[in-house]
């Protein structure tokens, strides 16, 4: 943290929680420096020639002179790779126990003393000298990971550092260097994570992994980043953070992934270490063509600064890859229907009069509101859990006012627990012992909002227990849904990391370590605990839960949001980037701020991002409490009408929202697709990042530069038809289109059958004719209500006829149709 801001940490937080930081700060490099252990003299070590093979089910595990490798294939088709005895399990990221393995798959001896391992879906050569290679039933290389290194010894810590190794940022001469923090592979004494396959524990060195790609690959994912869909070359840090107000050249931000996709023309697929440790990736794509018609490959360096060698791959489609990845790590938390239309918060909300002003503000404007967000504003001294009685007199009552008007209360939650004797929260948490401690038994302590606090360790199954049944405090106080904030953990500093002391212990499930291992998954375990508490006090509906921070997995309990965004036109491209990754990343519920979290945006680009809003999965206006407002009316009255229109079609597009929902709660898709999702081997498609697809029927072009009233648009093949003027376009190809003020453009797939609320409110399908000789499709999932109902899909036929209409659609089943349909013209 630089001098501005450590400016702006005190103009936030107020004087006196400036101070408080600072002592929080210094007290926090202290502890580290005495229990963490100093940096010792480290060994280098790689894998060696091969020894031999045992077969086991799936696979086998191949032995070096100085390691081993398990490579085991899961039924569905996933790969799982653990060097040095590391097994898949304990995980944070698999959803319940290992997936069982292919009991079709063997390991077989390959030439040049190494071996191979064939699936249904790939095929992994393993030389003698540890290489891996990945490729396709076909035999074309999608990776190849070179062997591993190993640093260890006294005190063998982790891998940050700078400098440069064959051009790729952050590397020196290939090897990761030292920290200034002295982190290392121990805490205290007790053993880290790195399971092995006989339930052992195993050491905690720092390692590095090198791949090669295809040179015509492009990289994806990483969790919530901001400077692009395609991310590139560069070095991206595997450490969630609270960077505060943040723009696109900003890294890491709050949520951070070890779940990297690779597209290109050999095909897809998609890599998992599962490690929590803080780590680096370095990428550099490829080229072709270069001098003598040599290729460069793409690559890839992974490095941990401690914890196990292990990871997944999984190859196909994007479809088939992500709904693998559904099945390794857990199906995406369904949302409520509520949860699918407009929803407004403000950082500033000061009273329950002042929230009661806004919701009339949309009434009498008959703008459609769902839900509205109560920020730190309404508690007590900022202490969770508890309600501004003065401001808030009878929270119950607004509850059920705004429920009866269809509108939902959504709460914020944060970790930090006031430490403050005689206060219920802390005293039961302390006679609990479910706080986080330090190597000596002390209670760890950190500045957050309600001033000194303390942090429940959601790695402990018991404190999750605690913690979930808190939340009924927050049902009895009227509130449908939560949302989690600070959570990275975050902890004031003014300077060095916001978070807790890396020496810091944890639980980890009994097997006992630090918080640099337990950091990167705090925000899922607090995830873990309220999901399963909401479950636990209303078990007849699903629970309605987002967070701002999460690691691989989130999508099991719930979304996420962007975090503080900039204001600025920088900030809405941001918006888009890191919804689209999440999505890749098994993250399909998320969306940004609209308009900006820290300043006031012009009127311009208040209503392009909304109108972006309208097309994303969580549609939510946010702000600072100093930033101004983001009701629509605030910005005038043509921006008014014009918001007022895409809140309309967002009304309109609900049961579409419903049907995308629950095919990710079912498959893994995201809602919000890349314009390559159907096209993986088009460059072209891979390049776009400012516009999407929502579902397979729409095409959304966003407004994201100011002044424009006209863009661009790469489209997939097929014919697409603009929504707003019925013209088709042919792809694949560039085509221009219209973009005034009062929209965004939005394009449907020829074939499409689209289901939409009509004036009545009932579903109907609207229909756009295919092209000729071809025919079209359409899905409909009922709403199953707020409970746990699994309703069947309805799959509609679209095709070509005489006569009026022009268009025939009828149910796969045969059933009778049980919608209106509306059929649009070209």
């Amino acid at each position: 943290m630089d001098a501005r801001d450590l400016v702006r940490s005190v103009k936030a937080v107020g004087t006196a929680q400036g101070a408080r930081a600072l002592r929080s700060a210094w007290r926090r490099r202290r502890t580290d420096a005495r229990a963490l252990p100093r940096v010792g003299a480290e060994r280098a070590r790689t894998p060696g020639e091969a020894t031999g093979a045992e077969p086991r089910p799936g696979g086998g595990v191949i032995r070096f002179e100085r390691s081993s490798l398990w490579v085991r294939v899961a039924v569905g088709g996933a790969v799982f790779f653990g060097w040095d005895g590391a097994g898949p399990e304990p995980s944070y990221a698999l959803a319940g126990t290992c997936p069982e393995p292919d009991p079709r798959v063997d390991l077989e001896p390959d030439k040049d003393g190494g071996w191979r391992v064939v699936s249904e879906r790939m095929l992994v050569i393993v030389s003698r000298h540890g290489a891996v290679e990945i490729r396709t039933p076909g035999g074309v290389l999608l990776r190849r990971d070179l062997p591993p290194r190993w640093w260890e010894g006294d005190g063998a810590r982790d891998a940050g550092g700078a400098g440069t190794g064959d051009g790729v940022p952050g590397l020196r001469d290939g090897v990761p260097g030292p920290r200034e923090d002295g982190a290392s592979a121990r805490g205290d004494g007790a053993d880290e994570q790195g399971s092995r396959d006989d339930g052992a524990q195993v050491g905690c060195a720092r390692w590095l992994q090198r791949s090669e790609l295809p040179p015509d690959a492009h990289f994806f994912g990483l969790g919530g980043r901001a400077a692009g869909l395609r991310l590139r070359d560069g070095a991206y840090r595997l450490w969630n953070t609270d960077p505060g107000p943040f723009s696109p050249g900003q890294d890491p931000l709050y949520l951070t992934m070890p779940v990297l996709m690779a597209v290109a023309d050999a095909g897809t697929h998609l890599v998992f270490h599962d490690n929590t440790w803080d780590g680096h990736v370095a990428l550099r794509e490829g080229a072709e063509g270069l001098g003598s018609g040599h290729d460069r490959p793409g690559r890839c360096e992974v490095r941990m600064s401690g914890g196990p060698l292990r990871y997944w791959v999984l190859a196909g489609p994007p479809a088939r890859v992500l709904h693998g990845w559904a099945a390794l790590t857990g199906s995406p938390a369904l949302p409520p229907r509520w949860a699918l239309g407009h929803q407004h918060a403000r950082w500033g909300f000061g009273s329950a009069d002042e929230v009661r002003r806004v919701a009339e503000g949309y009434r009498e404007r008959g703008l459609p509101l769902r839900a509205l967000h109560l920020d730190i504003d309404h508690y007590r001294g900022h202490r969770v859990f508890t309600v501004d009685g003065a401001h808030f007199p009878d929270l119950p009552g607004l509850a059920a006012e705004l429920r009866a008007a269809d509108v939902r209360l959504v709460s914020i939650v944060d970790p930090a627990v006031k430490a403050e004797p005689g206060w219920t929260v802390y005293d039961s948490g302390a006679a609990a012992d479910v706080f986080v401690r330090d190597g000596r038994g002390r209670e760890v302590r950190g500045v957050v909002w309600p001033g000194v606090s303390v942090f429940p360790d959601f790695t402990d199954p018991r404190a999750r227990k605690w913690w979930g049944e808190l939340y009924a405090e927050r049902l009895a106080q009227g509130f449908a849904g939560v949302w989690h904030d600070m959570n990275e953990p975050t902890s004031f500093a003014a300077f060095g990391d916001p978070t807790l002391p890396l020496s810091a212990r944890h639980a980890l499930e009994g097997r006992g370590g630090d918080h640099r291992e337990a950091h990167n998954v705090y925000a899922l375990t607090m995830a873990r605990a309220g999901y399963e508490g909401l479950r636990g006090l209303v078990p007849e509906q699903r629970p309605f839960l987002f967070s701002r921070s999460g690691w691989a997995g989130m999508q099991r309990y719930g979304g996420t949001w962007s975090g503080d965004v900039e204001t600025g036109w920088e900030g809405l491209r941001a918006s888009l980037s890191l919804v689209l990754g999440l999505g890749l990343c098994g993250v399909p519920y998320s969306g940004p701020d609209v308009g900006g979290f820290t300043g006031r945006p012009s009127p311009e680009l208040y209503l392009r991002w909304f109108q972006l809003g309208a097309y994303l999965p969580l549609f939510r206006t946010h702000a600072a409490k100093w930033a101004g407002r983001r009701e629509p009316w605030e910005f005038g009255d043509e921006v008014l009408e014009h918001a007022r229109a895409a809140l309309a079609e967002r009304e309109r597009l609900m049961p579409y929202l419903m049907t995308l929902a629950q095919l990710a709660h079912r498959t893994g898709a995201p809602y919000v697709r890349p314009l390559w999702w159907q096209h993986p081997r088009d460059r072209d498609l891979r390049e776009c990042e400012d516009a999407f697809l929502l579902g397979d029927a729409l095409l959304v072009a966003p407004v994201l530069a100011p002044g424009v009233r006209g863009r661009t648009v790469r489209l997939p093949a097929g014919r697409w038809y603009d929504t707003a003027t019925g013209r088709a376009y042919e792809g694949p190809g560039t085509v221009r289109v219209e973009a005034p003020l009062s929209r965004i453009p939005v394009l449907a797939r020829a074939g499409a059958a689209v289901p939409v609320a009509g004036a009545d409110g009932d579903t109907e399908l609207e229909v756009w004719p295919p092209a000729p000789g071809r025919t079209g499709s359409g899905l409909v999932i009922p709403d199953p209500g707020e409970g746990w109902d699994r309703p069947d899909p309805e799959r509609f036929t679209v095709r070509n006829a005489d006569g009026e209409p022009g268009v025939a659609i009828e149910r796969e089943d045969g059933r009778p149709m049980p919608y209106r349909v509306r059929v649009r013209r070209g």
